[in-house]
Parts: C-alpha cells; structure tokens; sequence
C-alpha cells in the first residue's frame, strides 16, 4: 500500500533538531534489549481461558520476531502490505508487531468486539493482506467470522488463527515451520532496515462521532510520546507493567506492548479483566504500574477492601479516557496506597497531558493535566484567538506524537500549514498550565447562549449511588435554542429514577441552575464504541426518533 502520510515529512527537520524525534525503531530497542538482558523475563501471558502463564526473556523474543517474520514473508507480506490482527492481550499479538516491524510491515489492531460491520469496513479500507485472529475469545468463533470476511475481501489473502485446528495455525504458520534453518532467509531479515519515518502502525479511531478513521502512526510518532510519558512518570527498567487494556486501543499499544521494550523493562499481559486475577498477577510479579480506565480502579480498590489485601508493590496507577471521580483518587490513595495519575491523549498522539507524581492528588480529579514534553497547546475561540486563562474554548495542540495523516483521508486531518491539530475538544487552562476537558465541539449544549460544561454534569452523575451510564446530550428547544437531556442507565432496572431526582442530587453540588438537565430519559442500553466511549452521535439519533414517536 503506499501510505499518504502527509504530516510526517512536513515536520521532520523541526523534530530532528528539537530532539524530539529520536529516529529509532521498534527492532532497534528490541536488539538494545536482547543485548542488555538476554535472560531477563520481559513478557508473561496470561491467558484466562486455562488460568496459564506464557513467559518470555528478550532473547526468546527476539528468536520468536525473527521466526514470525520469516513465517510473513513466506505468506508474501512484504514492506508496507498490512496486517491486521484482533487478537486479546496474548503474547502473539506483541510479538506479531514485533515482525511486521522486523520487515517493514504495518499493524492494525482491531478490538476483539467488533463484528463483521465494523470489520469489513475496517480491513478494506486498509487493505489488509493477512487476518490473524484467535479461533475462539470469550465464547465468540472469530475463525468463523474471518473466513466469511476473507470471502468477501478481494485484497484478504490469508487468515491465520490463534489455536486453529488446520492448517492456518498460527504456530504451525508462523512460529513452528523451520524456515530459520536457511542462512539466506535470515541474511534477507538482516539486510532489511526499517526507516523511522515509516508508517508502523494503522489504528482506527473509535468512531464516537461518526465513520472511523484510520490513523497513521511512524516510529518516530510513537516514540516521540512513549519517552516523555515513561520520564514524566518516572518508569525505568526495574518497573514491572501490567497491562489489561486492550493492546488493540492505542492506550494498551503504546504503554504495554512498545514501551516496556524501550524501558526494557518487564510487562505482564492480562486478556480479561478480572479483578481477582489481577491483585494475584500484582502479587505474584510485585507489578508496580498499571493503566487503564476509572472502573478498573475502583473494582481493584474495592477488592483489595473486601479481602484486605494489601498490594504494596503498586505505585502508580494512570487513568485515561474520563475525568476521575474525587472519591476515586481519595480511596485508591487510602486503600491501595498508589499515586492515582489523570491522563488525556488521542489515537492521533497518545496522551497529551498527565498529572505528575509530584502533583497533590487533588489535580488527578480537578485537572486532566499539564502538556508532556514535545507538547504546546492552545484554547481558542470561533475567530481562532487565544482564550484567557480558566476560560473554556477550542483545543489545538502541536505536538511532536502527532499523527502522520488519516489513511486514504488527508482532507481530515485536521492539522493546519503550522502543525496545530483540532482536537475536537473542548477545554481551559489554569493559571498553572494544566488543563481540563470541558467537552467535545459537537457535545457541547448551548442553552441560551451560555455553554454547559457536559462533561463535569457527567462527571457529577456518575457519582449518583443509582446510575451506572450516563450522556448528556442537547435537544432543541424554540426559545432557548438547546438544552440538556440526561440519558441515563440505572445500576438496577427495578429502581426508580425522576428529573426531580436528578436536579436534586446535581443541587447538592452547588451546580448552578442554568446548568441543570431539562429532560430525563432512562434507557436500558446505551450504544458504545468497543472501548468504551459513548458514541452521542448515536445517542441524539435516537432521542429524535423518540420524539417523533
């Protein structure tokens, strides 16, 4: 496929002389690894399945790329072709981009929740040459559903399977079929050599407002985010990760399956959430970071409650993808006694700003952080100036992580002739530097001229002992232009739940009366993208539907 990777080579010299972009590769850090620490334990696997455990030294790693590489090539993969995988958070799935990436391959990694929609979409629209997919994930026959998509796909070659049966085993495809016994197939690995500039990784996009889109991502992209996360954070070499984020959504990609590789560090996969497994995995490898969402927290505080059990060897635990209830951050610290981390970021640049572990932990759940470094940010507004301090408006940020383009759609990029990208966001700034996400453009509610800050009434819902799922969302009004319908799913169908109900619990909070919901709608299911985020565009959809019922 050739790449249209516009935002890239209008950067390059800027980066480079920023030392921003560090103008290395994945099998760079792989060989430094494997040099460093041959024997060290670098990777486990836990599969939930069979409750075992994979485990992996970077030496083995790096015997294993070169295996799966070769296994591709056989298969016909060659620089720039595609290879998509929907696999869990196994130890195929890293080192499967490990391969691509030995030869100039690029890997799309596609939630293990979609179906055959969003997956045909996704594997035409990039081309795909190889499908890798397990044969079965929680009680669902990927084989099957591949087989059906590679009828269908004139550019879908190959699909190979994690436990298959036949003869499109993974195993016996890639890793088992002898073909590192000839010299000349491995002097043609090591004659390749990947350039950093090329694209290494395709990621669609969620699809919260709309079709998803394919973002592409280079070396130097990621890298140029992983580096300052980890120095932000603190992480180092003697760090032990464990991942239960999805590997196939950037947050798991980028922090569990690149970085422990530049850290060389060790990480722990984990495939299905179960809290209970989880504070075992902490236990039994002293893990002592950890990211993802704010459920996995407050499952992990409320277990480690329960059985007190105490899990002395987590320090941080970064949260991503919503704001952090204030109880949360209060009962993590008291609880499992780790430095809770407020995070925001994007597909198209990984995370933005963080929290430090320096900070008070009051920033964690006031604020979504200060820019890393390599980061500048500006909240504009309509006319595009700047907005003063604590006052909300557009978000663009210039960063070094920033994409290298949407595939096949540069006209939506979103990245103006001086770098800026439109998040999409709505935000402020305080007087320190950190930040706060106010919303998305296209969620905001004006009501009479006045904005209402969506996502702190979210923020605040949440925090109601009835309500599991909440969206606010706009529905017209004549007089006022737009105001605020909560949509809400209740933790238990039997209770009940009024406006009245609501805009109470919202007073106590001191919410100012301009800002409370003017409709209540109680919905048994609420529609989300696979990881998680509420797609309101759907929402607005079905709210008009209701209305002409």
């Amino acid at each position: 496929m050739d790449f249209d990777a516009v935002l890239v080579s209008a950067r390059k010299e800027r980066m480079l002389k920023q030392g921003y972009w560090q103008n290395k590769t994945m099998m760079q850090s792989l060989h430094e690894a494997a040099e460093k620490y041959p024997e060290k334990e670098a990777l486990v696997s836990f599969r939930t399945e069979n409750k075992q455990q994979i485990s992996l030294n970077f030496k083995e790693i790096l015997q294993l790329t070169n295996k799966i590489a070769l296994g591709l090539k056989q298969l016909g993969v060659e620089k720039n072709d595609v290879v998509s995988c929907q696999l869990p958070n196994w130890w195929e799935f890293s080192l499967l981009y490990f391969a691509c990436s030995r030869i100039g391959a690029v890997l799309n990694p596609l939630m293990p929740i979609f179906r055959e929609r969003e997956l045909e979409f996704m594997l035409k629209h990039a081309e795909s040459k190889v499908f890798i997919v397990p044969k079965q994930y929680r009680n669902f026959d990927h084989e099957q559903l591949a087989n059906k998509l590679q009828a269908k796909l004139e550019t879908l070659q190959h699909v190979v399977v994690v436990n298959g049966l036949g003869d499109n085993n993974y195993d016996q495809i890639l890793v088992n079929h002898g073909l590192e016994k000839n010299l000349d197939a491995l002097t043609q690995l090591d004659d390749f050599h990947a350039d950093p500039d090329d694209v290494t990784q395709l990621i669609f996009t969620s699809g919260t407002t709309g079709e998803p889109k394919g973002v592409m991502h280079t070396s130097n992209t990621l890298y140029a985010n992983i580096v300052p996360y980890a120095e932000r954070l603190h992480l180092n070499e003697n760090d032990v990760i464990l991942m239960a984020s999805p590997m196939a959504h950037q947050t798991g990609f980028m922090y569990g399956l690149i970085m422990p590789v530049i850290l060389q560090a060790k990480v722990v996969l984990q495939d299905v959430w179960e809290v209970s497994q989880a504070v075992a995995l902490i236990h039994q490898h002293q893990v002592s970071f950890t990211m993802a969402s704010t459920p996995f927290l407050n499952d992990l505080a409320n277990t480690v409650a329960e059985h007190h059990d105490q899990v002395k060897s987590l320090k941080t635990f970064l949260c991503a993808g919503a704001p952090i209830p204030g109880p949360l951050v209060q009962k993590a610290r008291q609880i499992l006694g780790v430095k809770v981390i407020s995070a925001w970021g994007m597909s198209e640049c990984g995370a933005v700003t963080t929290t430090r572990p320096e900070d008070d932990d009051e920033r964690s759940y006031h604020t979504d952080g200060i820019p890393l470094p390599g980061v500048e940010i500006k909240i504009i507004d309509k006319a595009g100036n700047v907005k003063p301090v604590n006052e909300a408006g557009r978000l663009l940020i210039r960063t070094c992580s920033n994409f290298g383009g949407y595939l096949k759609r540069p006209h939506l990029n979103d990245t103006d002739a001086d770098d800026w990208f439109d998040t999409g966001d709505i935000a402020y700034q305080d007087e320190q530097g950190y930040i706060r996400i106010a919303g998305r453009k296209k969620d905001v509610i004006i009501r009479g001229g006045e904005n209402i800050p969506v996502a702190e009434i979210e923020s605040l819902l949440y925090k109601h002992p009835n309500i599991a799922m909440v969206a606010l969302v706009a529905y017209p009004d004549e007089r006022m232009g737009e105001k605020a319908c909560a949509i809400v799913k209740l933790k238990e169908p039997s209770i009940q739940l009024s406006l009245k109900d609501v805009v109470d619990f919202l007073k106590t909070h001191q919410l100012a009366n301009q800002y409370l919901p003017e409709r209540l709608e109680v919905w048994d299911d609420i529609p989300i993208t696979p990881s998680g985020k509420i797609q309101k565009f759907k929402l607005r959809d079905l709210l008009q539907q209701s209305e002409k019922v």
